[in-house]
């Protein structure tokens, strides 16, 4: 079992494919995500690796979460989440992991927390269908209507559908699509809307109810593993130096047009 990745949401936009088509899609940015601790089965009990993402100022920081990024060696993080983990999966804390621990075509879960709507009533929060619009009912459109039994039992059950707090809680959607990644800028599209607003915590993790691809990666892709990518291309332009060699070619024109110059005193001694 792999690890999860922490996101901050962007916003959405889409992304054409090959058929023409286009295809709405949330932007996650996982570019600064980081291997904070391990849990290890040993020591806590159970297996798991704390991540964390973005970066927090050391003053707002309390003196026992300084030691524990300090004994990480690690900057301050703006947001930790755990993700369990098989004893096999584990990463050495410190490691920046990529958006390429994703690949498209794959499905993930994404946890958020909603977008608050404060107090909401029940036509909003549950999409009763209200009461009827003319004949009969008197300033009360909106309501509820009936919320119990007669004498027996005598009360609302619990949990009955009522108005009240509509949005901010916990909420996960399984089997987006992941359709495409950049590693470089450390971006991750996923078909669809996702839970909360923009700029808002995302947790993504490889989806319990749907099989992996056979490419993907395990246990995953650092942005240590991408950087020798770029490094190849170096060496190209050291080459440019080889056409210093026609520098030295038009230090001798002058000597060209001086000849050239030279004629036009002859004649003027042969006019003489």
């Amino acid at each position: 079992m792999r690890t999860g990745l922490i996101a901050r949401k962007l916003g959405m936009t889409r992304l054409f494919v090959e058929d023409g088509s286009h295809v709405p899609v949330t932007v996650l940015d996982v570019s600064d995500c980081q291997v904070v601790a391990q849990r290890t089965e040993e020591k806590d009990g159970y297996t798991a690796m704390q991540l964390g993402l973005g970066t927090a100022k050391v003053k707002n920081v309390g003196k026992a979460m300084r030691g524990h990024f300090a004994k990480a060696k690690v900057e301050p993080k703006r947001r930790l989440a755990e993700f369990r983990v098989s004893p096999d999966a584990l990463l050495d804390v410190g490691t920046s992991l990529s958006a390429e621990h994703f690949v498209a075509g794959q499905f993930v879960d994404v946890s958020g927390t909603t977008i608050g709507k404060g107090f909401a009533g029940g036509m909003k929060r549950h999409g009763f269908a209200g009461l009827r619009a003319s004949h009969g009912v008197s300033v009360k459109h909106r309501s509820l209507g009936s919320t119990g039994h007669s004498q027996d039992p005598g009360k609302v059950f619990k949990g009955k559908k009522m108005a009240g707090h509509m949005g901010g809680v916990n909420q996960t959607i399984q089997n987006l699509k992941v359709v495409a990644t950049d590693g470089e800028r450390g971006l991750v599209m996923v078909k669809g809307a996702l839970p909360g607003a923009k700029g808002g915590i995302v947790l993504v993790r490889d989806a319990v109810k749907r099989p992996l691809p056979d490419d993907v990666p395990f246990p995953t892709v650092t942005a240590a593993d991408e950087a020798p990518a770029e490094e190849t291309e170096a060496p190209q332009a050291e080459d440019a130096p080889a056409e210093e060699t026609e520098a030295p070619q038009a230090e001798d024109a002058p000597a060209e047009t001086a000849e050239a110059d030279g004629p036009s005193d002859d004649q003027a001694e042969t006019k003489d």
